[in-house]
C-alpha cells in the first residue's frame, strides 16, 4: 500500500468519527461559519507573482520539519512579507496539523485568504472547513472519482468557498469542473513523494485558460519561480522551504524580496 492509499484509509476512519460526534447543523452554528470568504483567486490575479505560504510542521517524507514555530507569528509574518495567501495543514497523523490551527490563522490574519490543506473525501469536511475559518479547500483529484470531485466542489461553491483542484497527470485534468477556481499541479508524486518541477511545465499547456495555475511543492529557488512564471503559472505554494528554517517568516520575506518582478 502506497502512502496516499494509507492516508485515505486513515481519513475514512476520521470522517466516520467526525460524523459520529458532529453534524452539519452543529458546524453551521459555529461563529466563523457565516463570515464572508476572502478570495484567493482575486488576490493572485492582482499580483504578478502570488506566493501562498504554508504552515507545515511535519510530512510523511521528511518527518518533523519544525515543531516549535508559533502559527500566529509565522502566518502573520508571511502576510507581512507579501504572501497573498496562507495554506494550513489540518491533517494530524501524517502532517502534524489540526483544525485549531485554522482558527488561530484566521484570527491572526482576518483579511487574508486561507486554504485548508487536507485530504477531503466527504462533504462534512467542507462544512468543517468553513466553520473553522477557511476560504479555500483543496480537492485532490487522485483521491476522488470525477463525480465525487464534482459533488464536493458543488458543496464548496454553495458555501461560498473557492476550490483548488490538485492534479498529477493528464487523466486527472478531465475531472476538473467548469466552475472551478484554481488548478494546482503538485510537483511531488503522492505515491512515491519524489519531486520533479518539470512535471508542472509538462502539464501546464493542457490546463484550460480560465483557471489560475498554481505550482506546488519543491519550490526552493527563485529561479524555479521564474521558469514556472514563463510557463503560465501565477500562484506558487511554498511550505518546507520556509518552515525548515529557524525563522520561516524571515525566510519568506527574503525569498519574495529576491523575486525579479
Amino acid at each position: 500500500m502506497n502512502i496516499l492509499n494509507k492516508i485515505i484509509e486513515v481519513k475514512k476512519d476520521e470522517v466516520r468519527e467526525l460524523k459520529r460526534k458532529t453534524s452539519v447543523k452543529m458546524l453551521e452554528e459555529m461563529p466563523l461559519f457565516n463570515r464572508n470568504c476572502n478570495s484567493l483567486k482575486k488576490a493572485i490575479s492582482e499580483k504578478q507573482i502570488g506566493i501562498i505560504a504554508e504552515f507545515k510542521q511535519k510530512s510523511p517524507s521528511k518527518g518533523i520539519i519544525n515543531s516549535n514555530a508559533s502559527i500566529e507569528e509565522v502566518t502573520k509574518g508571511y502576510v507581512d512579507a507579501g504572501a497573498v495567501g496562507i495554506s494550513v495543514l489540518t491533517d494530524s497523523d501524517f502532517f502534524g496539523g489540526c483544525l485549531e490551527n485554522l482558527v488561530k490563522t484566521r484570527k491572526a490574519n482576518p483579511d487574508t485568504p486561507i486554504l485548508r490543506k487536507d485530504f477531503i473525501i466527504d462533504e462534512i469536511q467542507i462544512y468543517e472547513a468553513k466553520a473553522y475559518g477557511a476560504d479555500v479547500i483543496l480537492l485532490i483529484a487522485a483521491c476522488l472519482k470525477k463525480e465525487e470531485l464534482f459533488n464536493l466542489a458543488e458543496t464548496a461553491k454553495k458555501l461560498g468557498l473557492e476550490i483548488l483542484v490538485e492534479v498529477h497527470n493528464e487523466d486527472e485534468l478531465e475531472k476538473i469542473p467548469d466552475f472551478n477556481d484554481l488548478v494546482g499541479i503538485n510537483n511531488r508524486n503522492l505515491k512515491t513523494f519524489e519531486v520533479d518541477i518539470q512535471h508542472s511545465i509538462r502539464l501546464a499547456k493542457q490546463i484550460p485558460y480560465q483557471f489560475i495555475k498554481i505550482s506546488e511543492s519543491g519550490l526552493s529557488e527563485v529561479s524555479n519561480i521564474q521558469l514556472l512564471k514563463e510557463n503560465g503559472f501565477k500562484g506558487f505554494l511554498i511550505g518546507e522551504t520556509f518552515m525548515k528554517t529557524n525563522d520561516p517568516a524571515k525566510t519568506c520575506r527574503e525569498f519574495i524580496s529576491n523575486l525579479p518582478f
